[in-house]
């Protein structure tokens, strides 16, 4: 068999990518050691290997090669792009780092040549996709819509579920190596556990299927994603983003710098609308099991509109605190539990005033947002607090809390006939301390100073026996499970902060604003997860990588950009140094191969 002749050098050059002379700038062994050792404490690459050992064909390029290279590219860049990844691997290393990475010396000098080696990384990426992928086939064209219907029903049945569950894994690996970083040195003891839950868009350069023509999208798992409050959807993915945040004490003004870096702590990419909740909640088991303490979770009127076995049940039996909002028609008295009323998500007394109970029936998004503009709505609110049920007991291992009525206990917040009516009467004994009304505390507890439940008007002339009352008024306590079997609404609705009071909008509102925050870092000039030309590889695998290449850059970037501007210093060497003396609590992906920094070349295909 004769050789193929050689490519035509002018035909060569019209190829891409093309280096650019006029941008090489060289990066320093040092940061390119610092990214590659947190790239292999994710454990990644290793487990790539794993799952490519044994298949046929040609190596090719090592997949440690390949998302070293993205990741370099996200991090200078802002791009997560094989050409991008090609230019920094070839051109802009110094010769010992080239080792590190089993990178030729010397960088291609014809046009050929860089075809060549682009081409390798190429398929590098590719072996990486198929090997994820639990249906693979062609993104580079679009297929008739059944074809594409069974190639997506491929992601939906268990198998294919196993495989986005190890992909997603895979993506959390990568996105919390800076964050096992940052615990390791000690930069997260100012962090309570408070998270916040949210899902942005993802677009994607492929468009949607038309209806002149019976074919599919060329990204077959792609959808429509709508933010709340718009009309117009984003065709795309949506990404589930858990962020590390922290609530206020209540009347705390905002502005104060942040004790710990507020970085991106999980991340699941997946089909808009679909699985909404379940991913969240697997973002938060796969933090759990880091040892993470479990705070306040804050998460927007699209987890409470999910099914309560998918979001709020297993986040409740996660140990997590709920800090809801709701829709317009959501608002106000939701149902009811063992007599108590569910008023906002929170239980209260049977008999709590009609005008309060609806203060918030129909209530619109904007007097919530502006509600301390709003003083007649916030007194409301407050003249709501008395009624509400008091915790006597925590959430168990299960999630179940033990609430008791607001007339009962030792410090009792209203006045009720029927908690005293029980009751066996008192020998008459010396009259009451006369109440010193400067003291503010004395004042307070006094019975006059309490509101009193108004019962029905017969129910003064016949009370009912004791068996007959509700059982939150005849009960000492009652126990709400996580899933509070045998009522929807209030599995769904339920929450731990009065909604509206103090204690909520010091919750709520700032988790929620380190929520946009941190999209707004990672959608920014530097690096922009929102640009689908920054990650122009199709298919939900790539996509799903190269986000979380994207958000792992951008959490280095926040970790460093926190030192600076907390001590002034930047990471070094030493951070990246695995023999520390203290071991981190969080346990390792995968321990390293070897000790110290930069790490050792890598020999063998």
């Amino acid at each position: 068999m004769m050789p193929r002749p050689a490519a035509d050098e002018t035909a060569a050059r019209a190829l891409r990518p093309r280096i650019r002379p006029g941008k090489i700038t060289k990066i320093e062994d040092s940061k390119v050691g610092q990214l590659l050792t947190l790239l292999d404490h994710s454990g990644v690459p290793q487990q790539m290997e794993e799952l490519l050992a044994g298949r046929p064909g040609p190596a090719g390029v090592r997949p440690r090669t390949v998302l070293a290279g993205l990741l370099l590219a996200a991090y200078f860049t802002g791009r997560a792009t094989i050409a991008e990844a090609w230019r920094i691997l070839h051109f802009r290393l110094e010769p010992r780092a080239r080792t590190w990475l089993d990178i030729p010396a010397e960088a291609p000098t014809t046009a050929r040549q860089c075809v060549a080696a682009s081409r390798r990384l190429y398929r590098g990426f590719d072996r990486i996709t198929t090997v994820l992928d639990p249906a693979r086939c062609d993104r580079r064209s679009r297929l008739p819509q059944d074809i594409a219907d069974a190639y997506t029903d491929a992601w939906n049945v268990p198998s294919g579920r196993q495989a986005a569950e190890r992909l997603q894994q895979l993506a959390n690996q990568l996105v919390r190596s800076p964050v096992r970083l940052a615990h390791k040195r000690g930069h997260l003891r100012g962090w309570r556990g408070d998270v916040g839950v949210d899902a942005t868009s993802i677009p994607v350069l492929a468009h949607p299927a038309s209806d002149r023509t019976p074919t599919a999208p060329v990204e077959i798992t792609a959808g429509w994603h709508y933010s709340g409050g718009s009309g117009e959807g984003t065709f795309g993915y949506s990404a589930t983003f858990v962020v590390a945040a922290h609530r206020r004490r209540p009347g705390e003004s905002a502005g104060k710098p942040t004790a710990y870096p507020q970085m991106c702590v999980g991340l699941i990419l997946d089909t808009p609308t679909v699985r909404t909740g379940r991913n969240a909640v697997l973002a938060l088991e796969e933090l759990s099991v880091l040892g993470v303490p479990a705070g306040t979770c804050a998460a927007d009127r699209a987890y409470t509109g999910c099914s309560p076995e998918n979001f709020q049940i297993p986040v409740r039996r996660l140990g997590y605190r709920l800090a809801l909002d709701y829709k317009v028609n959501d608002r106000g008295q939701q149902g009811s539990w063992q007599g108590a009323l569910l008023v906002d998500g929170s239980l209260a007394c049977p008999h709590m005033p009609a005008a309060l109970v609806q203060v918030t029936h129909g209530l619109g998004d904007k007097a919530v947002r502006e509600i301390r503009d709003n003083q007649q709505l916030t007194e409301h609110i407050t003249a709501r607090e008395p009624h509400y049920l008091k915790t006597k007991q925590g959430p168990d291992a299960r999630g179940a809390i033990r609430l008791q009525c607001p007339a009962a206990g030792p410090s009792p917040s209203v006045n009720c006939a029927r908690r005293d009516r029980p009751r066996t009467p008192r020998t008459p004994g010396p009259p009451s301390a006369v109440v010193d009304f400067s003291d503010s505390r004395k004042r307070a507890a006094h019975p006059a100073a309490r509101p009193t439940v108004q019962l029905p008007q017969d129910e003064w002339l016949s009370p009912p026996p004791a068996d007959e009352l509700p059982r939150v008024c005849s009960k000492s306590d009652i126990t709400v499970p996580a899933d509070a079997a045998g009522d929807l609404k209030t599995a769904k609705f339920r929450q731990d902060s009065h909604y509206l009071s103090d204690d909520w909008i010091a919750a709520y509102k700032p988790i929620r604003s380190h929520n946009e925050g941190i999209h707004g870092r990672l959608k920014g000039d530097e690096i922009d997860i929102g640009n689908p030309k920054h990650r122009p590889a199709p298919g939900q695998v790539a996509q799903t990588l190269l986000v979380a290449l994207m958000v792992t850059a951008g959490n280095l970037d926040i970790l460093e950009t926190w030192l600076y501007q907390r001590t002034g210093s930047q990471l070094t060497d030493s951070v990246f140094d695995n023999t520390d003396p203290q071991p981190p609590t969080w346990p390792e992906t995968e321990p390293p191969a070897q000790a110290g920094r930069p790490p050792p070349p890598t020999t063998g295909r």
